[in-house]
């Protein structure tokens, strides 16, 4: 599929302005205001032709990180509304969506570290901030606990997520109490709920009775905790753990073209498909690198995951809206593997820059910052209110892309 290029990308260069302990707030950047080969009457010189340029991918990283953090983040907890300044309320149910687009902001840290560390400085306070908030958990029944008890909750997929993103602060900025809480959530309240049965050894989705199913959105990211873990913490105990979830999956959710779980959905094709790369990295046996390859090229390419050659939409409720968020930086991450060599690389590539391209095409530029990601790129954001997970999905591609592009 030939890929869409823009004619023209947001130039988004962030200056911190006046703030206070409570607050920061950033000078929102111009958009630019004429196309690549325009003189100042609007005139083409010479053939009158504009060729069609590849986007500036770290400009739009910047800019659509920008118009998430401006519009949907609460700059006093470092947590996120569902909607614009929580114009239609019900932020406070929203807790692991709060590891997606957290994630999202700490990848934008570690790209732009060097070059502004002005921005990066107010960056590591909003991290803090989120931590010191338990990334709006709605349930404090363990806060008694210490530290890692405010990040306890019913639904163990919750905590998986949370403890991913802990996990991704402590390889950023270098603090490892993030990554030590994440810790004693797994040890405390994430693996103790483990199931021994006849089918394998798994995660139950939550400790309420009755809704205690073994799915593919709790199993497939405590896999990867657990791969995390022990290669933080050097435990055999975390490996074993990762294993047993693996064997799970493998034996019972994954099926053979890849699809993991009926339907597919892309947050746990990118889930599992990381766990799998960790994997394979830590024994070195093939099957991983094996389903790490076929989970992720069924996410990104499936009929079942894609329309018209782009990643499909998978609903417009907050936990869909969001999957996109999941996969894409795992997909970047198997990419950026130098130690995989595999056609599906390149394959993997053209389909992530694929989707960038439709969805640069498609920010309305005019409304900037509310310029918002549309849950499919395909098509403009025409809705009412905006949705924090179409931004956090459409800014983690950004993220993503810039991320591959500066990396190779």
């Amino acid at each position: 599929m030939k890929r869409l290029f823009t004619v023209f990308g947001i130039i988004a260069c962030f200056a911190l302005a006046s703030c206070d302990d409570s607050d920061f707030n950033l000078v929102i950047p111009s958009p630019p205001s004429g196309l690549p080969g325009d003189d100042e009457d609007g005139d083409d010189e010479g053939s009158g032709v504009v060729e069609p340029s590849s986007p500036d991918w770290c400009g739009l990283a910047d800019s659509c990180t920008f118009v998430l953090i401006e519009n949907f983040m609460n700059k006093q907890k470092g947590t996120f509304w569902k909607s614009p300044q929580n114009v239609e309320g019900g932020s406070g149910n929203i807790y692991w969506q709060q590891a997606h687009a957290m994630d999202v902001v700490i990848y934008s840290y570690e790209r732009i570290a060097d070059e502004d560390p002005g921005l990066a400085s107010i960056y590591k306070d909003y991290f803090s901030l989120w931590y010191d908030n338990d990334a709006n958990n709605y349930n404090n029944s363990k806060e008694s606990e210490g530290d890692y008890g405010g990040f306890f909750n019913q639904y163990t997929d919750d905590m998986c997520w949370i403890c991913l993103t802990l996990i991704h602060m402590s390889d950023a900025v270098g603090d490892e109490k993030y990554a030590e809480t994440a810790k004693e959530v797994y040890d405390r309240y994430i693996i103790t709920r483990l199931i021994e049965d006849e089918t394998g050894s798994a995660l139950p989705w939550t400790n309420i009775e009755g809704k205690q199913g073994k799915n593919a959105c709790t199993n497939a990211p405590a896999c990867l905790v657990a791969s995390k873990l022990y290669l933080r913490y050097e435990e055999e105990k975390y490996l074993a753990d990762a294993v047993k979830l693996y064997d799970y999956m493998s034996a019972n959710i994954v099926k053979p073209d890849g699809r993991v779980g009926e339907p597919p959905l892309t947050y746990t094709q990118g889930t599992f498909g990381e766990a799998c790369r960790y994997l394979w990295h830590i024994t070195g046996e093939d099957k991983y690198l094996t389903d790490a390859t076929s989970v992720l090229m069924c996410g990104m390419s499936s009929p079942r995951c894609t329309k018209d050659g782009l990643l499909r939409s998978e609903g417009k409720s907050m936990d869909q809206s969001i999957f996109k968020a999941v996969m894409i930086p795992y997909v970047v991450n198997y990419i950026l593997d130098k130690d995989i060599v595999a056609p599906e690389k390149g394959q993997l590539r053209e389909l992530l820059l694929t989707n960038g391209d439709a969805l640069s095409e498609n920010l309305e530029r005019s409304l900037y910052p509310q310029m918002y990601a549309n849950y499919y790129w395909g098509t403009p954001f025409t809705d009412s209110v905006a949705s924090m997970g179409a931004q956090t999905s459409g800014a983690s591609l950004m993220e993503g892309i810039a991320r591959m592009i500066l990396s190779e």
